[in-house]
């Protein structure tokens, strides 16, 4: 419709100066917001495409601060789990997984408020479920973030090596999970325009979010972050329970 692109174009720009900023949240903001007009088989593809190329241009600047330790075993259970997310993605009614991916945001963003932080890395058992939960996240919704932002943000890592471990995952899993898109057929006509559209929003918001980052306290760019993230889960909530709703 033709409503809908101007409408794409400002959630992808909105969520990339949010990337910006915090060096998270683009997945998580788009797959919600553009929900509202278009099914997620159509926006998961498309948000895969800009993940990826949102991570490429930033790994040179953060390679060195990446955890590589953690980061090989939980994308390599994101890999073998990310075929069930994008079945779930193929099979299972929108609004249920709305309702899911609701309280998963909304989990994420009090785990995030609460300041929790852990005296010692994760054991391998948990690094590794961390990657299985991610991996059928991003396969059904493309937004893999929740458990791997609660994982590095809350784990006694400096703050610098958290965010490049949190990209350099993002970018890994999401480059392993287009594959299985192809497989099951949901890299559609729809999903390449989508991509191809929210291109020049993507690049424009980065950006923008870069430099209002170093205008911003990190304190007052991640209560922004929190808010938003907590008023997209409400209204996901919404959608699911009212699937009648626009986009349901």
């Amino acid at each position: 419709m033709p409503h809908e692109i101007p409408y794409a174009f400002s959630c992808v720009f909105l969520a990339a100066v949010v990337r910006g900023l915090s060096g998270f949240g683009f997945a998580l903001l788009t797959v919600i917001s553009l929900s509202f007009v278009l099914p997620p088989a159509t926006i998961v593809p498309a948000m895969f495409v800009l993940e990826v190329v949102a991570g490429l241009h930033l790994v040179p600047s953060i390679w060195r601060d990446i955890h590589w330790r953690s980061i090989a075993v939980m994308v390599g259970t994101a890999i073998v789990f990310t075929p069930v997310g994008v079945y779930c993605l193929a099979t299972v009614p929108v609004a249920p997984m709305r309702l899911v991916l609701a309280g998963l945001i909304f989990i994420t963003a009090l785990v995030l408020m609460a300041g929790i932080q852990m005296k010692r890395m994760p054991t391998l058992a948990q690094t590794a479920a961390t990657g299985a939960t991610a991996g059928i996240l991003n396969g059904a919704f493309g937004i893999g973030g929740p458990p791997i932002i609660v994982f590095f943000l809350g784990s006694p890592l400096a703050l610098q090596a958290g965010r490049a471990s949190i990209i350099a995952t993002f970018l890994a899993m999401d480059m392993a999970g287009l594959p299985a898109l192809f497989a099951f057929g949901l890299f559609g006509r729809d999903s390449v325009r989508l991509a191809v559209i929210s291109l020049p929003a993507l690049v424009a918001g980065l950006w923008l979010g870069a430099r209002l980052a170093g205008r911003m306290s990190e304190a007052v760019a991640r209560r922004v972050v929190l808010a938003v993230l907590m008023g997209m889960a409400m209204a996901t909530a919404a959608q699911g329970l009212f699937p009648a709703w626009k986009g349901g």
